[in-house]
């Protein structure tokens, strides 16, 4: 309960924070509106040329556009925090390492925080706008109120699967001269292998296979197709378990490099 607390604390502060930035939430509403008829309107084209031959409905695939939109803050690799590099850089993690916390579920928990802010600003706006639009550009209901519970279930855990790999990348950071190499490719890696840039679905079936039990798959693809019930039944419980699976591992994993990296690291020669 202690630890609750605690690390409730970092949350709220950092979330208060990011509730600030109202502005910027503003023009980020705009962008998102904006590459969302993009996207729609390039997958409409094809729709209505070849309608027969793809694996996912018009209106899911509008739905899984418009929600990633709304929850982008959730699942985008490349919303991580500066500052946490810049203290591993000039040595300014001593303090954090000073303090009577685990550094580990500190960031943890501030980055939650960080990005669950970020999506309350927008999320709102974008989902009741786009419930309103005219066809093709509206966004479907979910098809039941099940597939809206393991909705919200799912992208929980994509949440936390996100924040938990984006630790890996501040881990990783200790054993690095510049981050910048691994924010590249760690962002590289999941825009394309967790669906942001084309739906899972609209691959080839054995490829795709392969791609849903890679940790990727268990970030925004799984909450996005179980909305507009393309993914139910067996497979997504199966998605669901993977999502847990990749959430306890990639923790494990971050715990590690998290101790492998304190036992090495030299500030200031000492």
């Amino acid at each position: 309960m202690e630890a609750v607390k605690k690390y409730g604390s970092f949350f709220r502060l950092r979330f208060a924070m990011g509730l600030q930035y109202r502005a910027a939430a503003l023009a980020g509403i705009v962008t998102q509106f904006a590459w969302g008829f993009l996207e729609i309107m390039v997958y409409w084209a094809f729709y209505e040329a070849e309608p027969q031959n793809f694996p996912m409905t018009f209106e899911a695939t509008t739905a899984y556009i418009w929600l990633q939109q709304a929850f982008l803050a959730f699942f985008v690799p490349w919303m991580v925090e500066n500052e946490i590099f810049d203290a591993i850089l000039n040595g300014n993690v001593a303090y954090e390492m000073c303090r009577p916390v685990d550094m580990y579920w500190m960031w943890f928990s501030r980055s939650v925080a960080n990005r669950f802010s970020r999506a309350t600003l927008r999320c709102f706006p974008i989902l009741i706008v786009a419930a309103f639009l005219p066809a093709p550009y509206r966004m479907m209901g979910p098809v039941c109120l099940e597939d809206l519970f393991w909705f919200l279930v799912t992208v929980a855990l994509g949440l936390l699967v996100m924040v938990a790999f984006c630790m890996l990348i501040y881990m990783l950071a200790f054993f690095t001269v510049s981050a910048q190499g691994l924010r590249i490719l760690f962002v590289s890696c999941v825009e394309f292998f967790s669906g942001a840039v084309i739906p899972l679905p609209f691959f080839p079936e054995g490829i795709r296979d392969v791609m849903e039990l890679l940790p990727f798959a268990a970030m925004q693809n799984v909450p996005l197709r179980i909305y507009g019930g393309n993914l139910y039944g067996e497979e997504l419980r199966r998605a669901v378990i993977l999502q847990v699976f990749w959430l306890f591992v990639l923790i494990l994993l971050g715990k590690m490099l998290e101790w492998k990296a304190v036992k090495r690291i030299v500030l200031q020669g000492g």
